[in-house]
């Protein structure tokens, strides 16, 4: 009997029983969805601090395996004796979305034990309690009790965060750890989009930028990762003008444009802001700038027509009465003339950029319907009073002559007025009055100082004066400094609640791209940039630029004489104009 022959038979036999068992249970399409999401593992790299009875802590620092195991030698034991708790404050190195996994040991009896868990964005929001300066657990749970088993393993849920304090209360017991490490969860998509200068802080500022936004392409693209973790599409704006300058084309920018839309049915304002539903027109016009896809467009056809004359009915005598919250940025919200001021000029861009995308979907009376009130429109120009918010907009509309919003408002007082949202704003209307090198010390003292003080990602907001005698946040605090996470913050995001990774704060890495490098689409579907560099101070500034047809790449030295010498490598498709 030819034995291997039979044991193939059989074994293929088996196998083909297993599968048709496996199919029956399989989960139908219709059922399941493949998540576009990665996660990886991440160990502690700093134990900040710690407290009471605990033995081998330094083992926590250690790579595992995730693996729970008979061989108990090397856990960590935390020990309470009587009524004290152990507690441990751990570093992960950065800021990161995700969850944490703790492996456990053996203790003496074979029953769960709980531990306390606390996540910060920094030090002092990880040693805070709910409530206490604004520490929260709305939208992700930040604060909280977790059982652990005996000789297993057990996760918590999402959030945002890059420090843990655990804290093991349970009187004269003990909890042995083999592991804590973090479970990180982002898309694993290449950084297409690079830049390199001389000066490290702004190389460090643009790779900060562009890392913030990655960390909130999730499902859909968020504002922030520990907080809100919902899709506001007035913070969209400078995340998709990243994602287009880092990552080039990444189906959350449309899935999230769409799930605005589709929750948001008209009359209603996205996220109950005027301003916000201007944005999605402005968003869907770069969208195709970059990337051409006219038959997504064609899918917004509806929506923008019906979108387009609700605005209009707003705007009396060519001054704009937008209902709604009428809100710009944080900072201005409590100024009315320089929120009219901005709405005026937000109207204008809008309307204009629903002109050109109703000339591509063939659509001349919304078309005329934009042209028509844009141009009763500029005729009025709102005072701006001293708003840098509404100095920039008025600029970027046209509306307002670059060097006086430079010379009047923008300039005054440098950083200060500043805002991590508008900031991107005010520096393009820097550029535009061709201040290149002033709002590039801008970028190194505004968002700069975000990095000073210990960010791995830039923040909701930041007043350029909280500098003053702040604290590290990646330290305790110590005797006579100030909290900023704890002690600063303003309306939405007081004190601990505020959102230290924010999408919209990511101005500076598109800025940079665009205007330094000089890379800009001129034509839809990215078939032609202009690549005009200005680099200051700069001795030299390269880097690459995601297009549909691959990279465009770039270098610019300058020359003794001041001159630029500029070497461009592009795509054949893509057609290259020199400034």
């Amino acid at each position: 009997m030819n034995y291997k022959l039979l044991f193939f038979v059989t074994t293929s036999f088996l196998s083909l029983i297993v599968s048709s068992a496996m199919a029956q249970y399989k989960l139908s399409d219709d059922a399941s969805e493949i998540s576009p999401l990665t996660q990886e593992y991440v160990y502690p790299v700093r134990i900040v601090w710690n407290e009471g009875d605990i033995y081998q802590l330094e083992n926590l620092l250690e790579k595992g395996n995730g693996q729970a195991s008979l061989k108990n030698d090397d856990a960590v034991i935390l020990k309470n004796t009587g009524k004290d708790t152990s507690s441990i404050l751990l570093d992960f190195g950065k800021e990161i979305n995700g969850s944490l996994e703790i492996i456990t040991g053996m203790w003496a009896e074979d029953s769960p034990r709980p531990i306390r868990i606390r996540f910060g964005e920094s030090v002092s929001e990880a040693m805070s309690d709910v409530g206490e300066f604004g520490a929260t657990n709305d939208h992700a749970m930040r604060d909280f009790e977790l059982m652990l088993p005996w000789l297993g393993k057990n996760r918590t849920a999402e959030t945002g965060f890059r420090f843990v304090r655990l804290d093991f209360a349970e009187p004269e017991e003990e909890l042995h750890l083999k592991e804590v490490r973090a479970i990180f969860t982002y898309r694993d998509i290449p950084y297409l989009g690079t830049f390199k200068c001389n000066d490290e802080r702004l190389n460090k500022i643009w790779d900060v930028g562009a890392y913030t936004v990655h960390l909130n392409m999730q499902d859909f693209l968020w504002d922030g990762i520990k907080r809100d973790r919902l899709v506001w599409v007035g913070d969209l704006h400078p995340e998709v003008s990243t994602v287009n300058t880092v990552f080039g084309y990444n189906e959350v920018v449309p899935r999230s444009l769409d799930q605005a839309r589709d929750v948001t049915p008209l009359p209603g304002w996205m996220s109950g802001i005027s301003t916000y539903s201007m944005w999605w027109i402005i968003i869907h016009h770069d969208w195709y700038m970059a990337h051409g896809d006219l038959n997504y467009l064609q899918e917004q056809k509806s929506y923008l027509q019906g979108l387009v004359r609700q605005i209009v009915t707003k705007v009396k005598d060519g001054k704009e009465e937008m209902d709604g919250n009428r809100f710009l940025d944080w900072p201005s919200s409590e100024d009315p003339e320089a929120i009219h001021a901005g709405l005026q000029a937000m109207t204008i861009m809008a309307l204009e950029k629903a002109s050109i995308i109703s000339e591509l979907l063939e659509d001349p009376e919304t078309q005329k319907l934009c042209d028509q009130t844009v141009a009763s429109m500029r005729h009025y120009v709102p005072d701006f009073q001293s708003s840098k918010q509404a100095a920039a907009l008025l600029s970027i509309a046209n509306m307002l002559d670059a060097d006086v919003a430079y010379d009047q408002v923008l300039k005054i007082g440098g950083a200060q007025n500043f805002s991590t949202f508008y900031g991107y704003y005010m520096l393009e209307a820097m550029a535009k009055a061709g201040r290149y090198e002033e709002a590039m010390d801008i970028i190194s003292e505004y968002w700069g100082g975000m990095l000073d003080l210990g960010a791995t990602t830039f923040w909701e907001d930041f007043n350029i004066e909280w500098i003053e005698n702040a604290a590290r946040i990646d330290e305790l605090v110590p005797e006579g400094k100030i909290d900023i996470h704890g002690n600063y913050g303003d309306y939405c995001y007081v004190g601990h609640r505020h959102s230290f990774c924010h999408g919209w704060a990511s101005g500076p890495t598109a800025w940079l791209s665009e205007h330094v490098l000089g890379i800009k689409v001129t034509k839809p579907g990215g078939k032609e940039y202009k690549i005009s560099p200005h680099l200051g101070n700069l001795e030299y500034a390269e880097g690459t630029y995601p297009t549909p047809y691959g990279l465009i790449s770039v270098k610019h030295v300058k020359n003794e004489d001041g001159s630029i010498k500029t070497e461009v490598d592009a795509p054949e498709e893509v057609n290259i104009i020199m400034q």
